[in-house]
């Protein structure tokens, strides 16, 4: 039924109660004051002008190919791409991404306007009307914040994966301690307490994590504050700093690849039976990880080696500066070329089993000035801290988050055992 026909109903109802007689009882507070429905919109258009057809990216569709079946000839399909083409490479749609055509309300629904959307925010509108226009657009996005603690029991990961915070939080505490706590050497009591912002679409679609504002990790009882803070706002640079101004991050990672494990340490007297106990000296640490995990590339620096050669199997090598070097070994496959830059984390290539190695993982090499050194055993000098004269304004600005982090309680991710007397009362039940 149409808003107007709903209104004439209504209307035609009070009439035929207000001829009621006066013996017969009348529940005014039953009939509710009639307010016409908002238009739907969506993407900045009223859906009930349109046939709406929504639908994903299928193999070997093309954006031609879905006009096409929509009855649009290849002229003017031709003419559509190339008015769009400043906006949009139409060559972009990926399969499994959702589109939506708006058509016209006529026999032969002739789509107006082709909606694209690479993810749940953003999204490319090409109407198709007399005037062909491209833009790009975003969904509402409102952010809310929320804190989270826990007592770290096995892992980082599986405590907080046990509090069902998304997965997202957890790479992203990775990387801000990645610098400062050794992530595979946690211990059962380590806890931690952070503040966060998630994005919604609509204030009701989960659409991942924003920012963390500030953390709180406590590892072998010795504290590690962390606060988001922006260090140049025209470049829109921030960066995570300790309550003393110092920056979390140092030179190199501690790790080349996320959430794994070291499977063989640097040993420059190893011994191995399948050798005879032979002096087989291990000049790297193994990271084990499964096949395609990626590789992250430990500090800045250029790309000096990225081949395949002989046990070492498929490998990237890096020169970070005059002094340190470092290499990956046995890799499934790289991600970078000879003379290629990269910076600190990048995806560099891919855990394998190329080469000598009875599994999945990465060698992980590092020279100083020119000899293979245990990075464990180094120490790296810290990144630039918080500029002298920001120091004021940022002392200012982390004294309501640290405060917000003092009050939260820990979760310990327990569960609650009963106590006697109430085990007693349950099996008498």
């Amino acid at each position: 039924m149409q808003p107007n026909q709903l209104l004439l109903a209504f209307l035609i109802s009070i009439c035929f109660l207000s001829c009621k007689s006066d013996d017969e009882k009348i529940d005014l507070e039953a009939l509710q004051t009639y307010v016409e429905p908002k238009p739907i919109k969506e993407f900045g258009f009223v859906l009930e002008n349109y046939i709406v057809k929504r639908d994903t990216i299928k193999k070997g569709d093309s954006f031609g190919e879905i006009l096409e079946r929509n009855h649009i000839g290849y002229p003017r399909i031709f003419n559509i791409a190339e008015k769009a083409k400043d906006s949009f490479d139409i060559r972009r749609l990926q399969v499994g991404k959702p589109y939506t055509l708006l058509c016209a309300k006529d026999s032969l629904q002739t789509p107006e306007c082709f909606i694209y959307q690479p993810n749940n925010i953003d999204y490319v509108v090409i109407k198709m009307t007399d005037s062909i226009e491209a833009y790009k657009g975003r969904k509402p996005i409102t952010i809310v914040q929320k804190e989270a603690s826990g007592i770290v029991m096995s892992s980082l990961s599986e405590t907080m994966e046990a509090q069902g915070l998304p997965y997202q939080l957890i790479n992203d505490m990775s990387d801000i301690y990645a610098w400062t706590i050794d992530f595979f050497r946690l211990q059962k009591g380590d806890r931690f307490k952070i503040v966060y912002n998630q994005r919604f679409i609509e204030d009701s679609i989960y659409a991942g994590i924003e920012s963390i504002d500030a953390a709180y990790f406590e590892h072998k009882n010795e504290p590690f504050y962390a606060f988001n803070f922006q260090v140049d706002s025209s470049k829109n640079i921030s960066d995570y700093f300790d309550e003393n101004t110092k920056s979390l991050r140092r030179t190199f990672l501690k790790a080349p690849v996320q959430f794994s494990r070291i499977s063989s340490r640097y040993n420059l007297n190893r011994r191995i039976a399948y050798y005879g106990y032979k002096l087989r000296p291990h000049k790297g640490t193994d990271f084990a990880a499964p096949i395609g995990t990626p590789i992250l590339a430990t500090a800045n620096g250029t790309v000096i080696e990225s081949t395949r050669r002989g046990g070492n199997g498929k490998y990237v090598k890096i020169k970070h500066n005059g002094t340190y070097s470092t290499q990956y070994l046995h890799m499934k496959a790289q991600n970078v070329k000879k003379g290629q830059f990269v910076k600190q984390g990048d995806v560099i290539g891919w855990v394998g089993m190329t080469g000598n190695t009875g599994g999945p993982h990465v060698c992980y090499r590092f020279w100083k000035n020119g000899k293979q050194v245990d990075p464990f055993r180094q120490k790296l000098p810290a990144a630039e801290s918080i500029p002298d004269s920001l120091k004021t304004k940022y002392t200012e600005f982390i004294k309501p988050l640290r405060s917000q982090l003092d009050k939260i309680q820990f979760e310990d991710n327990k569960i609650e055992l009963p106590t006697e007397s109430e085990a007693l009362t349950s099996k008498i039940q």
